[in-house]
């Protein structure tokens, strides 16, 4: 009897080794081997099956009607995913364990079932009664969703292969489903690549909408393979600190919808509760008084968000300065460190640098580098930014202050929010012309860094680092 053949495929990147190594060739990861066993592989390729059926070419132009979207009632999350749901498309949430993705996908699937969606939510990680109990702890419990525990891929298809399929299917988590053809075990590669592609396959076919629960490794990313996101329609991320309340649903992929697009929730007793306003939320505690502290006007997706950016500067006893930085990027840090060093003569690098955006949001646009170092040189020189301002720009190496998109949208969220000055770069004349319509009073356009450093340096002197 000939021996089964095997290979040994990493959990990380998903390359198939011929034999067991302590560390991955591909990616380096260590101990991430594991034995599979390997496919039938045709000795001729295509030739040894016949020839296939040629496929049909259509047009671009077709009579079909736009896909109708089905909203939660939950506007949060029904912006984030492009103003509803689209039926047999397929969501991928994923999320750091305990950040809320049970929680927010079963208050989803209550709300659509009280508008009359056929609904049905299956666990393969708790018990019925776990899922019971988060639900009558979230006040949803009367709503007519169909509850099911199972992590067989073959049980659950041939419950939703029918006529009477639901609606809105749940699946928590994909990494805990199996298909009883392969030998390896729930939640490697092969296995939620094929679980995956078969939930997708039926979703399609049958014209429900799948939204999948995905596990999240110590990287931050989806664990299963970067093929699993690229199956799916859109991919969502559920992003926190657990020292904060404020919980970001982030989309990073949405094929029906913009990208970077972002809903806000607040956690509480009784679940997830929507913040229509974040801006007022992250900006409720903050000091106009304080030294250190810059109120930016970012773009999340289509939505202006205002936050706060706080910064500490203080002379360093150690060799090597401390840099500490939560919710941005600290090589964009080191970079506006170096600009104001070499740029604007200023003697910061030789000082403990500690930068925090409140709320526990997380910025990656390029604008948020005016505010950062706004916050930088008022720590620097003990000076407050003044009452009432908004900052945004980019800066380039060479100190240039880079206009940004959407300038008008920032500016007017800024001016719901009282806010009546701003700092910005130069504009062209046309736009300039808007500000009497933005909302913001005193509107300070700059060219160069060094303008921003003389603002602050002209009321108060530069503190040094102590020898």
């Amino acid at each position: 009897m000939p021996r089964p053949q095997s290979h040994f495929v990493c959990q990380e990147c998903g390359t198939v080794h011929p034999k067991w190594l302590g560390r991955c060739e591909s990616c380096g990861a260590w101990n991430s081997l594991v034995e599979e066993a390997a496919g039938d592989v045709g000795p001729k390729g295509l030739g040894s099956r016949g020839k296939g059926r040629p496929i049909e070419f259509v047009g671009l132009r077709g009579d079909a009607a736009p896909q109708p979207r089905r909203q939660s009632g939950i506007a949060e999350f029904d912006r984030v995913c492009g103003d509803g749901l689209v039926a047999g498309s397929t969501l991928l949430v994923g999320g750091d364990p305990g950040i809320g993705k049970s929680t927010l996908l079963l208050q989803v699937v209550a709300a659509l079932a009280q508008s009359g969606a056929r609904c049905a939510y299956i666990s393969g990680e708790e018990a019925i009664d776990q899922v019971r109990m988060r639900a009558l702890r979230l006040a949803v419990a009367g709503s007519a969703v169909q509850l099911a525990a199972a992590t067989s891929i073959r049980d659950i298809a041939a419950a939703l292969d029918a006529a009477s399929a639901p609606d809105i299917v749940v699946i928590d988590s994909i990494q805990t489903m199996f298909l009883d053809t392969l030998d390896s075990a729930p939640g490697t590669v092969s296995q939620v690549r094929a679980s995956a592609q078969e939930l997708i396959r039926l979703a399609k076919r049958r014209g429900f909408t799948l939204l999948l629960v995905g596990h999240v490794t110590k990287e931050g990313i989806i664990a299963g393979l970067r093929v699993l996101e690229h199956m799916v329609d859109t991919v969502l991320y559920f992003e926190g600190e657990r020292g904060h309340q404020f919980r970001i649903l982030r989309a990073v992929k949405n094929r029906f919808g913009p990208t970077d697009e972002i809903g806000v929730f607040e956690m509480t007793d009784a679940g997830l509760a929507e913040v229509p306003n974040p801006s007022a939320l992250f900006l409720a505690e903050r000091n106009e008084k304080a030294s250190g502290a810059a109120v930016f006007a970012g773009m999340e997706g289509t939505r202006p968000v205002l936050v706060e950016i706080q910064a500490l500067v203080a002379p360093s006893p150690l060799g090597t300065p401390r840099r500490a930085v939560v919710g941005w990027d600290g090589n964009r840090l080191a970079m506006i460190m170096a600009v104001l060093d070499a740029r604007c003569g200023l003697a910061i690098g030789a000082n403990d640098i500690y930068l925090n955006v409140a709320g526990g949001l997380r910025i990656a646009e390029p604008a948020a580098d005016l505010a950062v170092a706004a916050a930088l040189v008022s720590a620097l020189t003990e000076e407050p930014v003044p009452e009432g301002t908004v900052v945004f720009g980019e800066i380039g190496l060479s100190g240039e202050i880079r206009p940004v998109g959407q300038t008008e949208a920032r500016l007017k969220e800024a001016g719901k929010l009282g806010f009546d000055k701003a700092l910005l770069p130069k504009r062209r004349a046309k736009t300039a012309a808007k500000s009497a319509r933005e909302g913001v009073a005193t509107i300070a356009e700059i060219g160069h860094l060094k303008e921003l450093v003389d603002r602050f340096t002209a009321a108060a002197p530069v503190r040094r680092r102590a020898s």
